[in-house]
């Protein structure tokens, strides 16, 4: 490969890169937006649940066990009813997620000593969303039975209930359960294929609709110097942006970073390179720049978004998706991505990630090589 006519096509790309302004800003401003989209949007922590309440004992118990929920960051009351026809209209119009119905003997029960059976009812439609808002429902009448029990022993003995076994929970790597420390760090992924989708992917398709391709190949130059200056610019490109999400993501959303820097930007680096050489063979393939850029997004985009554990856990997908996972290669910079920020583990425990990416950059290079060199014979 020559030198100098690398550097030339890789100089013929940026000319056109900074040509095309507008192109150039939604590959800068995309990835930005996307960040904070997702990083505020895309909230998976359960707060402030709309909560409606038919008390039927209006007592003091009743009131303790509504302060109990109102309190919480979990749910917020906001109407009370006094039949179920009112609570029926809240949740079929979205007012309300969770109804509470207390029984009109719940003070009555309690002071004697009786179990007492309070009504949840939930909108099912939101399943996720549900079924957590159930599970913390469930938690803080635990803790009212706890307390209510704990108050009985003490008028009786005169001492305050000790708890033989107590279970104190702890978070590692995410001490806070914020959904933003899991999310952040996948997005660097989205903003890489977003990158790969829109520039790399009809850069030689625009080539080939301009005409100026058959005056590219009767010059002396070669097949890699014409692969790789193309991507040159993009791959610059690229990894600014994977510095500007870093920074956003510390700076709006304060994800810790707590391995290497470096090694953030070596494996980005490796992905990149896989999603660049991507998206050209797509380019070099297809024609068509619209055709070429449609099938970029299907084919990287989507399988980003949906199969690499990014938004929806793997572990719940059936057997079947679980194993096309494995052929997504976001899948294993995400999980080195978490490992790192998260958890500050070096490659010696996520290397065979690691060599995973590098066998996708490899395989990517090796077919947009080909690919291009099957087109110009």
């Amino acid at each position: 490969m020559n030198a100098q006519r690398f550097l030339a096509i890789a100089r013929k790309e940026w000319i056109h890169v900074l040509r095309d302004w507008r192109s150039l800003f939604l590959t800068v401003a995309i990835p930005m937006v996307l960040i904070l989209l997702f990083g505020y949007a895309l909230n998976m922590d359960l707060r402030n649940v709309p909560t409606v309440v038919w008390d039927q004992s209006r007592t003091s118990q009743s009131r303790d066990l509504l302060e109990l929920f109102d309190g919480s960051p979990y749910f917020s009351i906001n109407t009370c009813y006094d039949s179920y026809d009112g609570i029926q209209s809240a949740l079929d119009s979205g007012a309300a997620m969770i109804a509470l119905v207390i029984p009109h003997d719940f003070a009555t029960r309690i002071e004697a000593s009786q179990p007492v059976k309070i009504q949840v009812i939930a909108d099912g439609s939101d399943a996720n969303t549900a079924r957590l808002a159930l599970a913390y429902a469930q938690g803080i009448g635990l803790m009212y039975s706890g307390s209510v029990r704990a108050q009985r022993i003490r008028l009786l003995t005169g001492r305050d209930l000790k708890v033989p076994v107590e279970l104190v929970p702890r978070a590692w790597y995410n001490p806070d359960l914020r959904s933003e420390n899991v999310i952040i760090p996948g997005i660097l992924a989205m903003v890489m294929m977003v990158i790969a989708a829109m520039m790399t992917s009809v850069t030689v398709a625009k080539e080939w609709e301009s005409g100026t391709m058959e005056q590219l190949i009767s010059t002396p130059i070669r097949v890699p110097e014409i692969v790789l200056g193309k991507v040159v610019p993009y791959f610059v490109i690229g990894m600014f942006d994977v510095a500007a999400a870093v920074w956003l993501g510390q700076w709006l959303f304060n994800v810790p970073l707590r391995g290497s820097t470096g090694l953030v930007f070596a494996m980005a680096a490796l992905f990149l390179t896989g999603a660049l050489f991507f998206g050209l063979m797509i380019s070099i393939t297809m024609k068509k720049q619209v055709l070429a850029n449609q099938i970029a997004l299907i084919a990287g985009f989507l399988p980003t978004m949906i199969l690499s554990g990014f938004v929806f856990a793997i572990d719940n997908m059936p057997p079947l998706i679980q194993c096309i996972t494995y052929l997504v290669p976001a899948r294993y910079f995400i999980t080195l991505l978490r490992g790192i920020y998260l958890k500050g583990i070096s490659l010696q425990i996520l290397w065979i990630n690691a060599v995973l990416l590098g066998v996708y950059a490899a395989l990517m290079v090796f077919l947009a090589h080909r690919r291009m060199k099957l087109k110009l014979e």
